[in-house]
């Protein structure tokens, strides 16, 4: 395999800001992960998805605030170094390591608590009963990110263990309500916003080749899309259902609906998504997919290229903004006429465009003065890019390829989703999103029905951090 590295983006941004690659440090073996320390990260994964930390009645995120503080204190943080903070329903958990230089600004390991709503009966399993089968961990948080954040937590507590004394100090921050309103996430950000650097667990991550556990390439996030709802809402006076008429609130919201399902805005790509579609072709299966996305980064007003990449779920997030029906009401009775129709509309905005001027878009394709457009977003902003620096990019191309003790192919990337880092980014702190879990294609379930994550990566991800935190902070 041809060694692929982030050269052409790191060394441009490297030449672009005036920064130069750090000398190598004094080696300092890290240490290696014990059976014991693997055991622990499952344990606290496992306890914690028992845990239903989903927004509404009966969240019980603070009790996964309270658990992640215990272990904690039992590991030797003092109790006031640890911080859980009540915010309504939810809970914020804020964990220090003071460096031994004061003068220093903190390294943020990020994440959160809460998970996505998840049903028994759609389940095969219950979601938020852990179980763990043939070496696959399933259930509510497996992959977001309650193994990420029991794997971010027990590496801490094992380098403390292990005699590390970071230079840096170090801060664990979890959030209560990324999910959703991202109440928390903000508020965390503005508590922490004096942070050198912020490493967020919430993104990024590995793929193993299909059908094994063989890592082929890992992906971190520089970037990531903006966040919108958007409301489309018919009213009319109604009527009897045996007298009906043209203006049905029903029908001129779904014609409205076909109009924005088959728009697609314009492509676009920038210095994340451009690379990313040049290295990602190599590991394609698909020959004309994987040309396409080598014509697409050569061209992305390649019509042809686009419709491939576009067509594809994976890949269309990077190609532009999108926008999709994710809600729809209507009606009042059976028998009656309908006096409204509301449906959301959730866009996923590519960097440099606003809200506004999306809402304006959506508003010439719908063309219809009955329709009714109004921003809804709650929780959510437009982040500014992530400034590359070449510390970060060196300490995250070395602990991956530690974890695994091979050349991994590292490829930078664009989130299309969101994450508690815009809220840190806006604020100018660089915010990475770095998981180190590998993931199988067909395997990726975040969100959706019986969430899985494979115990495999326990060992190459307490290594990973057993390498990246003390490179940020020594």
């Amino acid at each position: 395999m041809t060694k692929m590295t982030l050269t052409l983006l790191a060394s441009a941004a490297i030449i672009g800001t005036g920064l130069s690659t750090p000398a190598a440090a004094r080696a300092v073996a890290a240490p290696v992960p014990t059976a014991a320390e693997e055991a622990a990260v499952l344990d606290l994964a496992m306890k914690e998805i028992a845990i239903r930390s989903v927004r509404g009645e009966a969240n019980r995120t603070p009790e996964v605030a309270a658990l992640v503080r215990d272990r904690l204190i039992a590991a030797g943080w003092a109790p006031g170094d640890v911080v859980i903070t009540r915010r309504g329903e939810t809970a914020t958990l804020v964990a220090t390591w003071a460096g031994t230089d004061r003068a220093l600004k903190p390294l943020v390991l990020s994440g959160h608590m809460d998970v996505v709503e998840a049903k028994r009966a759609d389940w095969q399993r219950d979601p938020f009963g852990p179980v763990v089968d043939n070496g696959v961990l399933f259930g509510r948080g497996a992959t977001d990110m309650k193994f990420d954040g029991a794997l971010l937590v027990s590496a801490v507590i094992d380098l403390r263990a292990h005699g590390y004394h970071p230079r840096r100090g170090i801060v664990i921050a979890f959030s209560g309500d990324e999910e959703t309103v991202m109440a928390t996430s903000d508020a965390l950000a503005h508590e922490l916003k004096n942070a050198d650097l912020v490493i967020n667990a919430d993104g990024g991550g590995g793929t193993f080749a299909d059908g094994t556990d063989t890592p082929l390439y890992w992906l971190w996030d520089g970037n990531e899309k903006a966040y919108a709802d958007y409301q489309l809402e018919v009213t009319n006076p109604g009527g009897h259902s045996s007298e009906p008429r043209p203006d049905n609130a029903i029908v001129q919201l779904a014609q409205a609906l076909v109009k924005v399902g088959a728009y697609q805005f314009p492509a676009e790509q920038n210095e994340l998504t451009k690379p990313w579609f040049e290295r990602a072709a190599a590991f394609e299966a698909d020959p004309a997919k994987a040309a396409a996305m080598r014509a697409f980064a050569a061209n992305p007003h390649d019509a042809a290229a686009a419709a491939i990449v576009r067509a594809d779920p994976d890949l269309v997030g990077r190609a532009g903004t999108t926008c999709v029906a994710t809600l729809l009401s209507g009606g009042h009775a059976e028998n009656a006429l309908p006096q409204r129709a509301r449906a959301n509309i959730n866009c996923r905005i590519f960097p440099g465009h606003s809200r506004e001027a999306i809402m304006a878009e959506l508003k010439t394709v719908i063309a219809s003065d009955v329709v009714k457009i109004t921003d809804v977003t709650d929780g959510s902003i437009t982040p500014p890019v992530t400034p590359l620096r070449a510390d970060y990019v060196v300490a995250a191309e070395k602990a991956i390829r530690a974890a695994w003790g091979k050349d991994i192919a590292v490829i930078p990337n664009q989130a299309s989703g969101g994450s508690d880092s815009m809220f840190y980014r806006a604020l100018g702190v660089p915010a990475y999103n770095a998981s180190p879990v590998f993931t199988r294609r067909d395997e990726r379930f975040s969100h959706g029905l019986n969430e899985r994550v494979r115990l495999v990566n326990i060992k190459p991800a307490l290594t990973f951090y057993f390498n990246l935190i003390p490179d940020l902070t020594k």
